[in-house]
This record gives structure tokens, sequence and C-alpha cells, in this order.
């Protein structure tokens, strides 16, 4: 009973902070310079500027004559708090919105486009870094100060040490065919080939897996050392517990006091990640898809800041607001799962 009213209020508190955090960004944005208006009469200018027999005086009459009127079109002459809760309520959060760099497209359709990609890369990488550094953080725990343990450990602070957009390029220098004399094994960006529609059913999932190793081996090897070490760590700490002692004088093998009981005690720093998933499957990764130039939800993000196209990023802002807000809430289910001992205090 005291778990699900811990729950309930969490739920509850989603409310007032997704609030809380839509009105700060949504402020900032509207107050910030370069905004839609600003890029509307740009444009305007520099047509104007390139017509012949034209000036510096067309292109102010220009902008004194239509920034009213953009203004208006973009609802920046009304009152800060009716353009937030017409984007709250009215444009559902701005799914509704149309964008204002792809014409005739809403930032839902734009999510809608971008989001199968995103989820595919993101789950695939979080499964893979879960299911390869849980067991060798186990294994590392066990063999503690072995070669193997060594040696793996070298490998793991060696990736962790590369940024994922140093990987990356590295990576396509050395396997994609950039550079000349090297290797070409997979293809060098995009998430299929042009042919793709032509391709038979093994020939289409081998595209996708081709398309798809390199950018997925960049997602895993970012939480590859973190998430090894912590399992490593976590299981050494709770081998060395009065609890596993106890197991063994009482007659308890080494096996059945590691994987019966230490072992899913030592999880449960590694469930804190586990309402991330949620995010990662949405958000997609800005620098792996801009690198392989895979249409997702992270190059999504990057071109609606740099196209100031504030439509688009509020809705992904808040639907990552959301989503991140939930996983939270996952993660100490996910505690609970794991260790049905674990309260919550008021």
């Amino acid at each position: 009973m005291e778990r699900m009213e811990y729950f309930i209020r969490r739920l509850l508190l989603i409310i007032p902070t997704f609030i809380g955090i839509t009105i700060i960004c949504f402020g900032l944005i509207q107050f910030v310079p370069g905004g839609p208006v600003e890029e509307k009469i740009m444009q305007m200018r520099s047509t104007t500027s390139g017509e012949g027999g034209k000036g510096a005086s067309a292109t102010t009459t220009i902008t004194a004559e239509y920034r009213k009127q953009l203004e208006a079109h973009f609802g920046f002459d009304k009152p800060f708090y009716k353009r937030y809760f017409k984007w709250l309520i009215t444009d559902r959060i701005g799914l509704k919105m149309e964008s204002y760099k792809f014409p005739n497209k809403t930032a839902y359709q734009l999510i809608r486009e971008r989001l199968p990609v995103s989820l595919i890369f993101g789950i695939t990488g979080f499964l893979l870094s879960y299911l390869i550094c849980i067991p060798l953080g186990i294994a590392k725990a066990l063999r503690h100060g072995s070669k193997f343990d060594i040696t793996s450990s070298v490998i793991v602070f060696i990736g962790y040490a590369i940024p994922a957009f140093a990987f990356g390029m590295i990576l396509k220098m050395l396997l994609c065919g950039t550079v000349e004399g090297l290797w070409d094994i997979f293809p060098v960006t995009g998430f299929q080939s042009y042919n793709f529609a032509l391709l038979s059913f093994p020939e289409k999932a081998k595209d996708i897996f081709m398309h798809m190793f390199l950018p997925v081996l960049c997602y895993v090897i970012g939480n590859f050392a973190v998430l090894t070490l912590l399992m490593k760590n976590s299981l050494l700490e709770q081998i060395g517990k009065d609890y596993i002692r106890t197991v063994i004088a009482k007659g308890g093998s080494s096996k059945r006091a590691i994987w019966g009981h230490a072992l899913r005690n030592s999880l449960i720093p590694i469930a804190t990640g586990f309402g991330g998933i949620l995010m990662v499957m949405f958000a997609g990764s800005v620098i792996i898809e801009q690198i392989f130039e895979i249409p997702g939800m992270g190059r999504l993000s990057l071109e609606a800041i740099i196209g100031r196209d504030y439509a688009v990023f509020m809705a992904i802002l808040s639907l990552t607001s959301i989503l991140t807000l939930l996983g939270n809430i996952l993660s100490d289910f996910c505690y609970v799962l794991i260790d049905p001992r674990i309260t919550f205090n008021k």
C-alpha cells in the first residue's frame, strides 16, 4: 500500500514538474533573438536586396510594414501566458503546430517519420549494452585481479577514453572506404540503401544490419565502461558483506551465496539506468546520427535548433521531458522488482 501511494504521488508530480520545465524553456525560446519572425525578415531582406534597382530603403520598408503581420502570424502579438496555454492545450504541447523549417508539416508528422529509426537504434544499443556489460562485469568481479580482469579493464578504458564522435569518425575512415586503400565494408551513411524496396527479405535484413552495425557500436561504446565497472564493483561490494559469509558459514556453497544472493542485490545500482530506455528510444543520439547521417530524432532535434524551428524543438523537448520523468519512476519500480524489501518513506 505504501509503495502504491508513493508511485501515485510520483505520477501526480509529473504534471507540475512538466509545466515548470516547459514554462521556463518556452519563455527562453520566446525572448531569445533569431526567432521565426527575424528569420522571415532576413529572407525578405535578402530577396529584396537581390532585385535590381532596390537598396537599403526598400528592405527597411519591408521590415517595418510586415513585422507586425509576421508577429501576428506566429502568435507573438499575444501575451506570454496566452501563447503558452495555446501551445499547451490547443496545439497539444506543440505537436499540432506547423514546422517553421519544413513547410506543410506539423511537429507530430516529423516526429512520426523519424521516431521508428531512433527506436530501432536506441533499443538495440540499450539492450546490447546491458547484455554485454552485465555478464562482463560479473566475470571481472569473479576473477578480480586476474589477467582477464586487467586486460579487459585496459580495453574498456581505452574505449571509454575515445569520444563517441571521434570513435565514429575513426570507424568511418577505416571501414567505410572514405580513405583510399582502406577497407570498404560498411555503408558510409544512412539507414537504408537507395534500392531497399527492390531487395528480397534476406537482402533487406542484411542491408539494415550493415547500416546499423557501426552506429550501434558507437551507442554501446559510450556506456560500456561505466556499466561494466558499476556491475563489477557492485558485485564485489556484495560479496564482501556479512550476509554472504553467513550463508557460507551455514553450509551454503560459494556459488549459491554469489548467484543466489549477492548477484540480485548487486543489480540494484544497475537498475538506475533501466528508466533511461524510454528517453534513449525516443531522443536518439545527436552526435551519432549526425556522423552517420541517420534520419532519426537526434538529428531532427539538431536541425530544429540550428534552423530556429522552435515548434518542432519544443514538441521534442516536451515529449522527452515526459519520458524522462516516467523513466525515473520506472527505475524505482525496477528497484522494487529486484529487492522487494525496499520501501519508500514519505
